[in-house]
């Protein structure tokens, strides 16, 4: 059966997590039996498009009409429904993001397909179509049988890991017919973060909270991300108290990521910001009271001051790097 996955850019670069989701594709193709189609739309890089064959894509689709730059949620799902019509998909896989969360139930509507969102593993064909979602905020899983021929599946990061290996997808022009419905939603403004690593798509991320005391400490955590190449982030109080920018906030209200990696330094560990960083692979949590309550959610915990430990870890990190 044929599998269609959308894959997002930025600024004209393909992200990281919908490379991922080119893999998971391929390997849901080669489980049921057909190939895979790549849908990229706006400014997307073409040689980066081409790339997609290299993450298992047979071929791929581009929508460069300038007005799908906007991400608008409405004309989005009408052109992955118009793709998923024309390349006759069977499944329609996307990669987690604030946008993909908007349009894939729309998409599922427009096809007339079953929908499992925050998927995190592969599906079991066995007897029907069974996929593995992440609920409760991370806390559980759940077992979903999707019925009926069509599904739509967003899947986690680091669900299946993205490893180029060769080959070349050929890449076509791909156009929709959308209506004035689609567009009606207009972007006033976009406040874009900044840094050398982006926190919805690091695998590596250093947080702080109120451990650390104030802003004018924040530098041992940036030198520590800086060696381990991971994006910063922080605690609800740190932003509120404006020590740290919004979007660097992870978090039941803020952003949830899911890296390979997440190091918490003077974080108590409320249950709103486990919401946000419990599907990380690897927890490391520096807390000085053994109490925290986010020592039940590590997987490695130091009990002792972050400016000792913080410090003393990243120059141990540098002798082995």
């Amino acid at each position: 059966m044929s599998v269609l996955v959308f894959v997002e850019s930025d600024s004209g670069s393909i992200k990281k997590s919908s490379h991922e989701a080119v893999a998971y594709a391929a390997k849901v193709a080669a489980m049921t039996g057909g190939d895979v189609t790549a849908l990229a739309m706006g400014d997307a890089n073409t040689d980066e498009l081409a790339e997609l064959g290299q993450y298992g894509a047979n071929k791929v689709l581009h929508a460069a009409d300038e007005k799908l730059n906007d991400s608008v949620v409405m004309a989005t799902a009408s052109l992955i429904a118009a793709a998923a019509e024309a390349t006759g998909a069977a499944t329609v896989v996307m990669a987690r993001s604030s946008l993909v969360d908007a349009a894939a139930p729309r998409v599922a509507i427009k096809i007339k397909a079953s929908v499992a969102s925050n998927v995190v593993s592969l599906p079991d064909t066995s007897n029907g179509f069974v996929v593995r979602r992440g609920v409760y905020t991370g806390k559980a899983f759940a077992d979903v049988a999707l019925p009926g021929d069509k599904k739509v599946l967003t899947i986690a990061k680091n669900t299946v890991a993205a490893e180029p290996g060769s080959g070349s997808a050929a890449v076509e022009a791909f156009t929709a017919d959308f209506t004035d419905n689609d567009f009606a939603t207009t972007r006033k403004e976009v406040q874009k973060a900044e840094g050398d690593v982006l926190l919805p798509e690091a695998d590596r991320v250093v947080s702080g909270g109120r451990g650390l005391k104030g802003p004018e400490n924040w530098g041992m955590v940036e030198e520590l991300a800086k060696t381990l190449g991971a994006a910063t982030a922080c605690s609800k109080p740190v932003s509120d108290m404006e020590w740290r920018p919004h979007h660097e906030h992870v978090g039941q209200t803020g952003i949830k990521i899911s890296p390979t990696l997440y190091i918490a330094a003077g974080i108590s560990g409320a249950i709103q910001h486990l919401a946000g960083v419990n599907s990380s692979k690897v927890i490391v949590v520096i807390n000085k009271d053994s109490e925290a309550p986010f020592f039940k959610a590590a997987d490695y915990g130091i009990v002792g001051d972050a400016f000792d430990v913080v410090p003393k870890l990243n120059e141990a990190i540098k002798k082995v790097l």
